[in-house]
């Protein structure tokens, strides 16, 4: 058994004359967050509709849960969920509902689709509501039930399509407890998002893609060390000390503002780094105002590789030009 959950090689989709996706490899191993980071327009979304095979593609492999989702379509979408960008609930519906109507389009007995609903209402802590019309919902609650909708029938994949977005903090922070259970239970998720923590917080891999091509992957880690070395920030206390402050420093990488009394250099070795320049300037008795241990994030490595050029531009101005 393979244990791969999703595998896409050399994926090609064009609208038009512009080129979306343009060779694309990509793997998800079964149970493992995977992170798909870019831009507005990068391919995204496109990616998450021609795996969900809502959207046909020009050519390439793509595999999902072992299945072709050309020629056996029918059984990629037996293994999957998905969660677009926009909540697809009915909102004069309650929560409940809406969940025991999704089982019951599952051909699940009414008994069934009710004690299935009972459960991920729970998960997605949505039981207090559960009987309210989803119109009074909040926009994290509506999200959270949009998840527990596509789980109705227990799949082993899910697709979140930027599941977070326009989330306040804490409905952001309730949506990514929630994905973490699934994971831990075995369920492999694809997420394509914009927000750096988010991926960080959640991702055990992260694919950048950018103008329909992969340009980075790897853990967040690995992703960060490519971007630089740590840095390390000094403030001095006193302007009339800021040149002499430079001397004793002199450290690699050295960037300086005597305006702000900023001095911030390359800290290889971290916190011993950190240590030694206190020491330094110490014994040449400068006083500092702050120091801080800054490491790379994961928006240093998205504003390093990205560009801005967008696909879903390409693609409405091609939807435009057909009307």
């Amino acid at each position: 058994m393979s244990d791969k959950a999703i595998e896409i090689k050399s994926l090609r989709k064009s609208y038009g004359d512009g080129e979306v996706l343009k060779g694309i490899d990509l793997t998800v191993k079964k149970g493992e967050i995977l992170a798909l980071l870019g831009p507005n327009g990068a391919g995204k979304t496109t990616t998450i509709r021609v795996l969900a095979t809502l959207l046909d593609f020009d050519s390439g492999d793509v595999k999902v849960n072992g299945y072709d989702v050309t020629s056996q379509a029918g059984s990629v979408r037996a293994s999957i969920g998905l969660t677009g960008q926009y909540a697809a609930v009915d909102e004069y519906l309650t929560g409940f509902e809406n969940l025991e109507l999704i089982g019951l389009l599952y051909h699940l007995s009414k008994e069934k689709s009710r004690e299935i609903a009972t459960r991920l209402l729970e998960e997605v802590d949505l039981v207090e509501s559960s009987n309210k019309p989803v119109k009074t919902y909040s926009g994290g609650m509506k999200r959270r039930l949009d998840l527990a909708m596509s789980l109705i029938a227990n799949p082993p994949i899910i697709f979140l399509d930027e599941p977070t977005t326009g989330l306040d903090p804490r409905s952001r922070m309730q949506m990514w407890e929630t994905v973490k259970r699934l994971a831990a239970n075995g369920t492999t998720i694809l997420l394509t998002t914009q927000y750096m923590e988010e991926a960080d917080n959640l991702a055990d891999n992260i694919v950048v893609i950018d103008h329909g091509v992969v340009i980075a992957q790897g853990t967040a880690k690995d992703l960060k060390s490519k971007v630089g070395s740590d840095r390390l920030d000094i403030v001095i206390e006193h302007k009339q000390d800021f040149a002499k402050a430079l001397e004793v420093i002199n450290g690699e990488g050295l960037k300086s503002n005597e305006e702000d009394r900023t001095i911030s250099i390359n800290a290889k070795t971290g916190v011993k780094n950190l240590q030694d320049v206190l020491n330094q300037l110490q014994e040449a008795k400068i006083e500092v105002e702050t120091i801080s241990l800054r490491r790379p994030t994961l928006d240093d490595v998205f504003l390093t590789l990205t560009g801005r050029e967008t696909a879903e531009e390409v693609e409405e101005e091609y939807t435009k030009g057909k009307k």
